[in-house]
């Protein structure tokens, strides 16, 4: 059985987006990234971590 993953650490967020560490934390600080307290974890949800990816600009290619 093959189970999808609905939440990440800010860690493993990162490794998912192929984005660093750091960054993931500063988008939280910033609240451009939604994340969730249970107890000491944090929790990005994967929904919020593809809304945060599907809202950063898009690159324009020079023509």
């Amino acid at each position: 059985m093959n189970i999808e993953k609905v939440g990440y650490s800010p860690e493993q967020a990162a490794a998912a987006a192929g984005l660093g560490r750091t960054l993931i934390f500063l988008a939280m600080r910033d609240g451009k990234l939604k994340a969730r307290k249970l107890g000491r974890r944090t929790v990005i949800t994967a929904d919020d971590l593809k809304t945060f990816l599907d809202n950063l600009p898009v690159r324009e290619v020079a023509a």
